[in-house]
């Protein structure tokens, strides 16, 4: 999943209390009521459970069943709006679902937990929760003999889940602000989870502890009495990974804490407390690779606060006793295994090992042939696995490539993205636009349909608003009949020169036909 460190304010009091109960909703619509294109092509995160593919986008959920090219999406269906997916969690048949989006706190853009989507019968019935939030200010949590002050997080804003992980009994979600917490009854109730602080490197019920349960700093007054909770690196959660109900691990911005006991005791590992350490304390991923005897745990380990701190995907095949590290230098996004082979998304690609972090092949361009679609971008979001067929997801939509010995992985690629289909090679539009070249291209929406022959003969010029040629972009391109075409613009002209704010024209002909134009605005 895509990430990014914003920081935590104020937090305020709203009237939500933990443990409202869910409102369920039973299935409205049917199969047919639903769209098979995905609706959005911004892809944060890639589920795999057993034969079916789950999608977050910035647009709701969607899913394809056994692996299948078309798609489902739950958006403004069931319980479901249309807003962005931040987690997805999929244990046997029970899925849950977060969905966050953005809301405005004074002149800051603050993000906010939309609430929990859970079923528990592979998708047909969801049960809606709001985000799971407290009352008051300062709370307390008895851990063994110990009364642990805790910060009460009173509403959504930077209460967002970014990470799920369910077992047969327990639904896990890190959200942030909200910490690391727990539900046993199908996500009516939550329990704060107590996770050691900056200072400890473990924790467990035996011990007499003194520290706060809090991800900011807190100055609060009691009867007239001035008091500080101390913030704790440790309690900003971003990821949390179950390899069985005992043992559960989750990221934070303070490292890696592994627990054997169900989430009652931890050992915390990092960048600073080991021999053989994290790369670091940054942790947004963690994954388990298993195949024949051996087991690998996997976690993308960013740089936090210490400059010794690098970028890296860190591994321990002992359990977290020792670590390695590899891919130095790249924000690690995600990470999905297929028996001895990880695959890794960075900001720039798809990585894939075979000999446990020894060598790596990167993904290469992710560019389709049959359609000329192209990710413009080489950050990859997320990255799973179905069989020999490897999934990334970016802001570009959603791609696959095979692994296998007859086609190596990267060397084919298949591209889906969301588009307005216009059936007629009379229309054409382009997008996004208005388009900065500086931060995107612009995509030229085209359709072949309607011709006779197999193929056909396409040309593409772009021109400024007194009709001067800019950029030739295609000159008798061939393209297969009967289908829908995006063609990429960088904003350049024919000498490589970035193009001025203002209204540009394009015209696009086929079999020398009379063209057909659109109109981009430009805005730098």
């Amino acid at each position: 999943m895509k990430l990014s460190i914003v920081c935590i304010g104020m937090i305020a009091v709203v009237n939500l209390s933990l443990g409202q109960v869910p409102i369920e909703f039973r299935q409205a619509q049917t199969m047919s009521t639903l769209q098979t294109t995905l609706l959005s092509n911004v892809i944060n995160d890639i589920v795999v459970a057993g034969d079916t593919i789950w999608l977050a986008t910035e647009k709701g959920v969607s899913y394809s069943p056994r692996g299948a090219l078309s798609w489902t999406n739950l958006a403004n269906t069931y319980t479901f709006d249309a807003k962005g997916i931040s987690a997805i969690g999929v244990y046997g048949t029970t899925i849950c679902v977060a969905t966050g989006y953005t809301t405005t706190l004074g002149d800051a853009n603050v993000v906010t937990g939309g609430g929990l989507h859970i079923s528990t019968d592979h998708g047909r019935t969801w049960r809606y929760v709001p985000q799971p939030v407290d009352v008051g200010t300062i709370d307390t949590l008895f851990y063994g003999s110990n009364i642990i002050r805790t910060l009460a997080i009173t509403v959504p804003q930077q209460n967002i889940t970014y990470d799920i992980a369910v077992t047969s009994s327990t639904i896990w979600i890190a959200s942030w602000a909200g910490m690391l917490r727990k539900s046993t009854d199908g996500g009516i109730t939550w329990q704060r989870v107590v996770l050691p602080p900056d200072h400890l490197n473990e924790i467990d019920t035996s011990m007499t502890l003194k520290f706060d349960l809090s991800p900011v700093q807190k100055v609060f007054t009691i009867n007239g009495i001035k008091d500080t909770l101390k913030e704790n690196h440790n309690h900003k959660v971003f990821a949390v990974y179950a390899t069985s109900e005992s043992e559960i691990w989750v990221g934070t911005a303070n490292g890696i804490n592994r627990s054997t006991d169900g989430g009652i005791s931890w050992r915390k590992y990092t960048h600073q407390n080991q021999a053989h350490p994290i790369s670091g304390n940054f942790v947004v991923a963690i994954r388990e690779q298993r195949w024949k005897n051996h087991r690998v745990l996997w976690a993308a380990t960013n740089n936090a606060v210490d400059p010794s701190e690098y970028k890296a995907v860190s591994y321990s095949e002992d359990d977290g006793l020792t670590w390695k590290t590899a891919l130095h230098g790249l924000f690690i996004h995600n990470i999905a295994c297929r028996d001895s082979i990880v695959y890794v998304a960075t900001n720039n690609g798809v990585y894939r090992s075979a000999d446990i972090g020894k060598t790596w092949i990167k993904n290469g361009t992710i560019y389709d042939i049959r359609t000329h679609q192209q990710f413009t971008s080489d950050d990859i979001y997320c990255v799973g696995v179905t069989g020999d067929t490897v999934w990334v997801g970016s802001i570009d939509g959603l791609a696959y490539t095979f692994d296998t010995i007859e086609k190596p992985f990267g060397s084919e690629w298949h591209i889906i993205r969301r588009y307005d289909e216009i059936g007629t090679n009379r229309m054409t539009y382009a997008y996004p636009n208005p388009f900065s070249p500086d931060l995107e291209f612009i995509r030229i929406h085209y359709s072949t349909k309607g011709h006779s022959s197999t193929t056909v003969s396409v040309k593409i010029q772009i021109f400024n608003f007194a009709l001067q040629p800019v950029r030739t972009l295609l000159w008798n391109a061939t393209r297969t009949t009967g289908i829908e075409y995006d063609e990429l613009w960088n904003g350049r002209d024919d000498r490589g020169h970035v193009v001025s704010n203002g209204v540009y024209f394009y015209s696009v002909s086929i079999n020398n036909n009379t063209p057909v134009w659109g109109k981009i605005l430009v805005v730098r």
